[in-house]
């Protein structure tokens, strides 16, 4: 989960005036980074960029951290993809960027590949427990031999520069000595002003020397490059061809600098910007009517772009902020859930939707500000291994009261397959139904052995009760007929017009009730269904109707003149207990996928009734409001 973003720190340093003497002595450095600043990127770990703080002391300076150049072949890493990447993944994107011919420059890809490995395999290892195996342990094997091969490589390309750079340091020194010489020497100008030029080349055609050495070089290089300019009595023809050529440089360095301001990319424009600035140093005046007004150029083309480098750090440190107060309103999210208490695995299930749903929220959200991404992903972090060992915990508990439903329902299947072909009706008849609300009550199995228990349950009810109905003629009773008589019932119930007179309309419910009773017992696969419809029937014409234990019939207190108020506080109860009595038969067929059809109607019923409760709990409410 981790996506936060390491970005180096970065430092704003003026960029001196030019070391000529012939600079305007009171003219201000343009701010500009000695260091580029760097593009947020994701990585494993770290904080966010900053806005940059100006330093130095418009003295000519080195940058403290040579600056590395991206790879030229376009194959530089997108931390940002590493995220959800596998230990396998990642092991093969270190070994590609290990025969990159520009691996060396590229030690902060490889950092971030090596966090978001060990991260990634201390998540594998956190999930698998004690189930870990060998090939783990070889992956990260692999892995720490490739990356302590980078470093070795690494730590080689180092001392290869830095003996390079200090083989630099003595050529520059050699060419100060030469330049002092040539300073001091007593020949002609014609004869001398080639030889300075020479050095002057040769100076610009070494490479970097080392940090330490910089500043303290180039002032004496600087110092003696004035020191020709000054007491060397060179011709006026020749300075003022060596000043036009500068003088025509520059202008270049400022057209350049003009057009990195139209650049969209503020950062790719402030990062050339800095290298026309070193250019810069490395010519020298120009003639003195043009002192003033080139550099006055050049330091406008760079303070524009760094009045947008500047901005665009400002904004990006607004929007941090707006990233940390939604992040923080994530977390809370987090922590509501998790304080919930949370009881089945329904619950369980629909609290993991919320917990993914917000992960994916976070991960679409930009970094905090550099003092608070960390806190805040710690904070998040937390909130989901909290929920996480908290469900674990639940399921763990869970898994054990399973396997105790699971063998009772197995005991219920046992019996019922011991009493299918039992042909004492009535007395296994009462045997089963026991059995049914045995079953009704055990709680729930795993979820793949589910559907086979209710198969077998089911099949043998069904065996049993359907040899039942076959032979019901034999005992004197016909289940169909029964079945047949009691659809006529309700036939007649729905064509009952109710009257004014409420005791007339208890006797026809008591009628029709006593009338159903007699009916006797219907098949038992139309049971469920043709008195789920009697209940249907007798709630809609006589709303405080109730279903009595010892039999169905009108409430005693109908018999008696209710007020408004009173019939729709009664149909509303009614409507109450018709929902529990739905919800309850949908748990209960849930089981078996035969009982699709019927759960579909019920579910269709229950939303009706709601919405007819809805209506009457308005009703009641304006039948209060005329009693007041």
């Amino acid at each position: 989960m981790s996506e936060e973003i390491k970005a180096s720190e970065q430092q704003e340093v003026d960029i001196p005036v030019s070391p000529e003497t012939q600079e305007p002595e009171n003219s201000a450095a343009p701010e500009i980074l000695e260091s580029p600043a760097p593009e947020v990127e994701p990585a494993a770990a770290g904080a966010p960029v900053e806005e940059p703080a100006p330093v130095g002391d418009g003295q000519e300076s080195a940058p403290e951290e040579p600056i590395e150049e991206a790879p030229r072949d376009g194959g530089r890493i997108d931390a940002a993809g590493l995220v959800g990447k596998s230990i396998a993944e990642l092991s093969d994107i270190f070994k590609g960027l290990m025969d990159s011919a520009d691996r060396m420059s590229r030690s902060k890809e490889a950092e971030s590949i090596k966090s978001a490995f060990y991260r990634t395999l201390g998540e594998v290892r956190s999930k698998a427990g004690s189930m870990v195996d060998d090939s783990l342990n070889a992956v990260e094997e692999n892995f720490k031999a490739l990356y302590a091969d980078y470093k070795r490589q690494r730590a080689e390309y180092n001392k290869v520069q830095d003996a390079q750079k200090g083989e630099n340091l003595e050529r520059k020194k050699a060419i100060v000595e030469e330049l002092k010489v040539l300073v001091d020497s007593q020949e002609d100008v014609s004869a001398l002003f080639p030889s300075f030029r020479a050095l002057q080349d040769r100076w610009r055609e070494v490479g970097p020397v080392p940090a330490s050495d910089f500043r303290d070089l180039n002032n004496n290089y600087q110092f003696n490059v004035e020191r020709f300019y000054d007491k060397v009595k060179i011709s006026h023809e020749l300075r003022d061809l060596d000043f036009q050529k500068n003088l025509e440089a520059k202008e270049k360095f400022c057209e350049a600098a003009e057009k990195l301001a139209e650049n969209e990319n503020i950062v790719a424009a402030f990062n050339e910007l800095q290298k026309l600035h070193e250019q810069w140093k490395e010519f020298g005046p120009v003639a003195k009517e043009f002192r003033e007004s080139i550099w006055a150029r050049f330091q406008a083309a760079t303070a524009v772009i760094n009045k947008r480098y500047q901005g665009h750090f400002e904004e990006l440190k607004g929007q941090q902020k707006e990233n940390l107060t939604a992040k923080t309103a994530l977390c809370e999210q987090i922590e509501e859930i998790v304080a919930r208490d949370i009881r089945t695995s329904g619950e369980w299930s629909a609290a993991s939707k919320e917990i993914l749903d917000i992960q994916a929220k976070w991960r679409k959200i930009g970094f905090a500000t550099k003092k608070e991404n960390q806190r805040i992903y710690e904070r998040f972090r937390a909130g989901c291994d909290t929920f996480f060992a908290k469900k674990r915990e639940f399921y763990n508990a869970f898994k054990g009261e399973m396997d105790e439903n699971l063998q009772k329902k197995e005991e219920l299947i046992q019996q019922a397959e011991a009493l299918k072909t039992s042909t004492d009706w009535k007395k296994t008849t009462e045997a089963f139904i026991d059995l049914q609300k045995q079953w009704k009550e055990i709680g729930t199995v795993s979820r793949k052995k589910s559907e086979a228990l209710w198969t077998r349950f089911r099949a043998a009810c069904d065996e049993f009760f359907d040899a039942r109905d076959k032979n019901a003629g034999a005992g004197g009773s016909n289940y169909y007929a029964n079945l047949k008589a009691k659809k006529q019932i309700i036939e007649d119930i729905k064509d009952f017009t109710p009257s004014d007179d409420n005791a007339a309309n208890a006797e026809a419910a008591r009628k029709f009730a006593s009338d159903w009773q007699a009916a006797g017992f219907v098949p038992f696969k139309e049971k469920d269904a043709v008195n789920a419809a009697f209940g249907d029937a007798m709630r809609d014409k006589f709303p405080d109707w109730r279903e009595q234990r010892g039999g169905r019939g009108p409430s005693r207190q109908a018999e008696r003149p209710l007020s408004a108020k009173d019939q729709l506080i009664r149909k509303y109860n009614a409507l109450q207990q018709e929902i529990e009595t739905y919800e309850n038969n949908i748990g209960f067929f849930s089981s078996s996928s035969k009982s699709e059809d019927i759960i579909k109607q019920m579910k269709k019923k229950i939303e009706k009734s709601k919405e007819e409760l809805a209506a009457l709990k308005e009703q009641i409410r304006k039948a209060e409001e005329g009693n007041e």
